[in-house]
């Protein structure tokens, strides 16, 4: 992760020590590393020697020197995995243990398995480097589609008693709950947002005023995109990741972060959609004919997609302009594009 300052050696040692108490048998850990990874977590991975076997293991730390999010909450995620896992509907990584004591990793932190595969890249974005620019015009199609159908399964979940903690205790819509967090989250952002609070705003009052009258409560993943999923060798999905802005509410939230996190990957960026890649409404029609819903409200979750990435955007930008020292134009760049996006997503709203 960009800035962490974890030593090697000590971790190693925390680690290990922690899995012989946990385990009740002496544990060695070995092949540590600590990935380049994003702001949302620190990662760290490594494998696990114990009782004459061995496992392959990803720990997820919840950040403390920055934050994204309004609740950063890394046991969030480790039950949002393990309600996901019971169903056996989606493919997710299994939770092997949780920690709350802030005394061994200094914050609560959950470790998962680690599964193997390939993952699309972000930097540069997949449409622009790494293995999927390798693939054929043919496995790109089905690579997307398998996603697609992922997101599909996801969807189908009916969530019942063990999502309630997914529920408000308010008598709102579950749409009306999500508007209202976003809020919240805008106004704890706001001394971040140094370029474009205009668009911002104006995005947020759309989302305020334009609400569809639409009370499903589906599974919304928060950050759907081929970028967080794992493929196998067969280009299936092998797991599903990155579930901290997980909520209930409509399709809608997760189809359009879908497609603006592909325009923001591609055109945004300058780059021409890798072939075999599906455009916005080929990708719309394809969600709904393998069992998706339709979704007529869709330039309205576009707004909440753009706006919802300028915040974290701005975040991110302010994270790196005051913690690392980074040149406050150049950070702009990230702000702009983001923006820009939004004021377009709002033009075609309005």
């Amino acid at each position: 992760m960009a800035g962490t300052r974890r030593d090697l050696a000590e971790t190693t040692a925390q680690l290990a020590a922690w899995f012989s108490d946990r385990l009740g048998t002496t544990s060695t850990v070995t092949d540590v590393s600590i990935p380049k990874a994003g702001f949302s977590n620190e990662t760290v991975l490594g494998t696990l020697h114990a009782r004459g076997e061995s496992t392959d293991f990803v720990v997820r730390i919840q950040p403390t020197g920055h934050q994204l999010f309004l609740e950063p909450d890394a046991m969030f995620q480790a039950r949002m995995l393990k309600a996901l896992g019971a169903t056996g509907a989606v493919p997710v990584p299994a939770v092997l243990q949780e920690e709350t004591d802030e005394g061994v990793l200094g914050a609560p932190f959950f470790v998962m398995e680690r599964i193997h595969g390939r993952v699309p890249s972000d930097t540069p974005t997949w449409h622009a480097g790494g293995w999927t620019t390798e693939l054929t015009i043919e496995e790109r199609g089905r690579l997307y589609d398998s996603g697609l159908r992922a997101l599909v399964a996801l969807h189908a979940i009916e969530p019942g008693e063990e999502f309630a903690f997914l529920r408000t205790s308010s008598d709102r819509s579950p749409l009306a709950a999500h508007i209202e967090h976003l809020r919240a989250w805008h106004e704890w952002s706001t001394p971040s947002l140094r370029f474009g609070k205009d668009v911002i705003d104006a995005a947020l009052a759309h989302l305020v005023d334009a609400r569809p009258d639409d009370d499903s409560a589906t599974i919304s993943w928060g950050d759907a995109r081929v970028g967080n999923m794992i493929f196998d060798d067969d280009l299936a999905v092998a797991a599903m990741l990155d579930w901290e802005g997980a909520t209930l509410g409509p399709v809608g939230i997760d189809v359009a972060w879908w497609l603006m996190f592909e325009d923001f990957f591609s055109v945004e960026q300058g780059t021409p959609r890798l072939e075999g890649v599906p455009g916005p409404e080929e990708t719309v029609a394809r969600y709904v004919e393998l069992g998706g819903r339709e979704i007529p409200d869709l330039g309205y979750y576009l707004v909440m997609a753009g706006m919802t990435f300028a915040l974290i955007n701005s975040r991110l930008a302010d994270l790196y302009i005051t913690q690392y020292g980074a040149d406050p134009e150049r950070s702009r760049s990230f702000i702009d594009r983001t923006t820009r996006m939004t004021a377009a997503y709002l033009e075609r709203a309005s």
